[in-house]
């Protein structure tokens, strides 16, 4: 069955400010990076490149400061900004973090070495006693390498092979070491390090971006958390079956009313139910919310999902958020389609729910293996509000393919045969990471702007 709209469909919104606050930030990245090279270059570094030894320890100090200063815009990414988390959305920060992540990383190390190569008057078989020397003898060298280590640790853990290996929630216990290790590792450039203290515009712009990232962190990681758990005091009212692996955990507290979350953003929830209550789980919302209640669905896909299935009700839930940018916030036309897989539909449903369209104007295509999550609750919404929903079962037929085997036609036609009118709709996506970029793919080219893909992934 196909969906269709009009031609003269109104344009609901843009927004330029997201744009814009992207371009900006991308501006400041580059614009930092440039005045510490420039910093270097007017302190000697260009010229000390004509000598083997000098040259060695001017490029330990460039990359010490491009690493330092990528280190400290890790924290920034990591730390929740909410204009960042409206202008990007999590799965383009999470691209930026992991590309500014693997950079500072290898920039730190180079700094390392080179460092210590030079200052052993670039003789190899010196260079370890010197680092012995630089260790133990320099302030805070110490702190350095500890911060180093906790570095590597996370840096390893976030290779996609090790990833696979490791639990969610162990995963992201280990990936806070990274504030760690940005905190043991640069003090000890702000106390001995010349370009750091070589000129008082430097001193600023330093102490000044490391008290940027501390306030970013202190504000938004904590107190903001914390202050929102002892406003609004959730808890469990209900836990209910969808299906086999699948359940729903309905929450209610305090002036849920005034928690700014809009249907389709997901939060990082703790369920204090006994042992594993410190790991955070994100789970997007399934409802829309209405100001008295929040729900979210789960599927058991390992430890931390199967814990969840034993929560009772009663039990009080810590929770960080909301993120995500899988909102009406982004919307610009009248026409929507909402391509989910498996629980994936569930920040798609409380987007059928919450949206503003009249019949026919928004369309879910919901792919399942076996049975379809939310069938009555959907039916209801079609019947009421004209959604248009298009059940896709049966095993995925290939990883290059989103569509089941009982498709006979390749992916951008079963597409267009759907939603004949798609390069003219907002599209919104959410599965696993792998199907969700083969959505993505179809529908760009299918003459979807990237603009107007938006895209939630499961990477667990």
């Amino acid at each position: 069955m196909t969906a269709t709209l009009t031609p003269a469909s109104p344009i609901v919104r843009r927004r330029p400010l997201d744009t814009g606050l992207r371009l900006g930030a991308i501006a400041v990245l580059w614009a930092g990076l440039l005045l510490v090279t420039y910093w270097w270059a007017a302190g000697g570094g260009i010229t000390d490149l004509g000598d083997w030894e000098t040259g060695l320890t001017s490029l330990g100090r460039l990359t010490g400061l491009l690493g330092s200063d990528l280190l400290l815009v890790q924290v920034l990414l990591m730390a929740r900004l909410p204009l960042l988390e409206r202008a990007f959305g999590q799965d383009r920060l999470v691209a930026v973090h992991r590309i500014v992540g693997f950079t500072s990383f290898n920039l730190v190390l180079a700094h390392l070495v080179l460092i210590t190569w030079g200052y052993a008057a670039g003789d190899l078989t010196r260079t370890p006693a010197e680092f012995w020397d630089l260790v133990t003898g320099y302030p805070a060298m110490l702190l350095a390498l500890a911060g180093t280590a906790c570095l590597v640790m996370t840096v390893v853990t976030s290779i996609k092979a090790a990833r696979r290996k490791l639990r969610y929630e162990s995963w992201h216990l280990l990936h806070l070491y990274g504030y760690l290790g940005v905190g043991l590792a640069l003090p000890h450039q702000l106390w001995t390090g010349q370009d750091f203290l070589g000129s008082a515009a430097e001193t600023a712009y330093w102490w000044s971006l490391w008290a940027a990232a501390a306030v970013a962190v202190v504000v938004w990681r904590l107190v903001l958390p914390l202050w929102r758990n002892g406003r609004h005091r959730l808890r469990v009212t209900s836990v209910v079956p969808e299906d086999d692996d699948v359940v729903s955990i309905h929450l209610s507290g305090r002036r849920l009313d005034r928690l700014p979350v809009r249907a389709g953003q997901f939060f990082g929830w703790r369920f204090l139910h006994g042992p594993g209550w410190t790991r955070g789980h994100p789970y997007s919302l399934s409802a829309a919310p209405d100001g008295r209640t929040l729900r979210i669905t789960v599927k058991t896909l390992g430890d931390g999902s199967a814990e969840v299935r034993g929560v009772r009700p009663g039990t009080p839930v810590l929770f960080e958020g909301p993120f995500g940018r899988l909102t009406d916030r982004v919307r610009t036309r009248r026409g929507v389609a909402l391509i989910g897989a498996g629980v994936g539909v569930a920040p798609l449903r409380a987007l059928a729910e919450g949206l503003d369209y009249a019949p026919g104007e928004v369309v879910l295509l919901h792919r399942f293996r076996d049975r379809p999550l939310f069938a009555g609750e959907l039916g209801v919404l079609a019947r009421e509000r004209g959604l248009r929903v298009v059940d896709l079962p049966g095993p995925r037929r290939s990883a290059g393919s989103w569509l089941g085997d009982g498709v006979p036609v390749d992916d951008v036609t079963a597409l267009r045969h759907w939603i004949p009118d798609v390069a003219a709709r907002e599209v919104y996506v959410c599965g696993p990471s792998s199907w969700a970029e083969v959505v993505r793919r179809v529908a760009l080219a299918c003459g979807v702007p990237d603009e107007r893909v938006h895209v939630e992934e499961f990477r667990w």
